[in-house]
């Protein structure tokens, strides 16, 4: 008879190839997870699929997922997904490249409001790709900067990566959305220093900026952006002020969205029933992905296999350095043929464990695992933030994408590395408003 500890092998094995054939997340892990089950504790199975169901859905903190999406949808139709592009691409006038830049501003910005990284790239991708096109921007650099610069949806909170993450490892939202702030304003600085030195390297590759737009035309276009920018404001600084809560704030941020959507006359039965449609889709997955997340992670706490790793990490004399390390590496090449996602759900409920027993914050170590996340979404072969935007500019070769962002690669390594060796770039915001 198989042990506990080679089950749990095995149940790894069995999701690895179920990932790797292209069954949903969520859907691979919970029936690895009930199997498994099944093999230790038979009777235990439907208990625990059934409450584990249950708790995902009756959970508190897990509206703030719709509530997000919601925001993010209703910018789109909305129309201020635009606004903030023109506002971008106003304040940075006459440098060299000024599209590609403000493609990334607009990227963080509309992050900061639904906090998915496809939805950035979707979205922005259909606004500044056809603008850099028509000045003749480089393909490779016009794909690169919006792919790279929707990653940043999963950093910069409100960020559903951060969401999932928090659920899994109970640690608190609010501090880990406080803890992406000045990450994702740092990689933000960093994509647009890629960008400098990219047209720097080759002229060729950005055409002559337009002429300086009048100081009345830039404060017009940010006065027009003001709805999102707003929300923004009042959402993400109602958390840091302490005047709500994080699912508070995404309450207060959906409610404000739908009025300004009301407001530009954009509200309308079809567009209000295409934000909730899409809405739900994206909630459903992301609930599916939990839900098979806690039953493989109540499975691997019936295998025991997490105790039976941090007692050998802790006979190995590995310190928490070397092993945060370790799985930061293993998460940089997984990221290559593997979801963030399912990486996320699949990793963290066994190395949460040896962490702890090692004293590492694990707020800082799951800002590290975000970046992580985000340099998986555009490394090739898998790469969904550039299947996205090939989505959006479906003539130009996969191949000219992925060597557009090999510079933002290399960003968001550096992002990784300055937040790996000081901590407080990720603790510090969290600590001064929680203690």
């Amino acid at each position: 008879m198989i042990d506990p500890t080679g089950i749990a092998l095995l149940a790894f094995l069995a999701l690895l190839v179920l990932l790797l054939i292209r069954v949903p997340a969520g859907l691979a892990m919970l029936i690895v997870g009930a199997v498994g089950v099944v093999l230790i504790r038979p009777g235990a199975a439907m208990p625990v699929v059934a409450g584990e169901i249950f708790a995902v859905a009756s959970r508190y903190p897990l509206t703030i997922l719709p509530l997000f999406i919601l925001m993010g949808n209703l910018a789109v139709i909305s129309g201020m997904s635009q606004d903030l592009y023109r506002a971008a691409h106003s304040w940075f006038g006459r440098i060299r490249g000024s599209l590609a830049s403000a493609s990334i501003v607009a990227c963080a910005g509309f992050s900061a409001l639904s906090g998915s990284s496809l939805a950035a790239a979707l979205t922005m991708g259909r606004v500044s790709l056809p603008e850099m096109r028509r000045y003749q921007y480089d393909d490779s650099l016009a794909t690169g900067a919006v792919a790279a610069g929707g990653t940043l949806g999963i950093l910069i909170p409100p960020s559903a990566g951060l969401v999932i993450y928090g659920i899994i490892t109970e640690e608190s939202i609010g501090r880990l959305f406080m803890a992406g702030i000045i990450p994702g304003i740092l990689l933000t600085l960093l994509f647009l220093g890629a960008v400098r030195i990219i047209v720097l390297r080759d002229p060729h590759k950005a055409p002559h900026a337009k002429a300086l737009s009048p100081w009345r035309e830039r404060f017009a276009a940010t006065a027009k952006a003001g709805w999102i920018l707003g929300i923004v404001i009042v959402t993400i600084g109602g958390i840091y002020a302490g005047v709500f809560s994080a699912v508070e704030a995404a309450g207060v941020g959906a409610l404000l969205t739908l009025i300004a959507a009301w407001g530009r006359r954009t509200l309308n039965g079809p567009t209000l029933t295409e934000a909730v449609s899409a809405t739900l889709k994206a909630s459903g997955t992301a609930f599916l992905v939990l839900v098979g997340a806690f039953v493989f992670k109540v499975f691997l706490g019936f295998t025991g296999i997490a105790f039976v790793a941090s007692e050998w990490v802790s006979e190995q004399g590995f310190s928490g350095v070397q092993v945060v390390t370790l799985i930061l590496v293993m998460f940089v090449v997984l990221g290559t043929f593997l979801d963030g996602f399912a990486m996320l759900v699949l990793t963290v409920p066994l190395v949460q464990p040896i962490l702890e027993s090692l004293g590492v914050d694990m707020i800082w170590f799951g800002i590290l695992i975000v970046i992580t996340l985000e340099m998986g979404l555009i490394s090739p072969p898998v790469g969904l933030n550039i299947f996205v935007v090939k989505g959006v500019a479906p003539d130009v070769p996969v191949r000219t994408m992925f060597r557009g962002i090999i510079p933002f690669w290399l960003a968001m390594l550096t992002a990784l590395i300055m937040t790996a060796l000081v901590p407080r770039l990720a603790t510090l915001l969290p600590n001064a408003m929680y203690g």
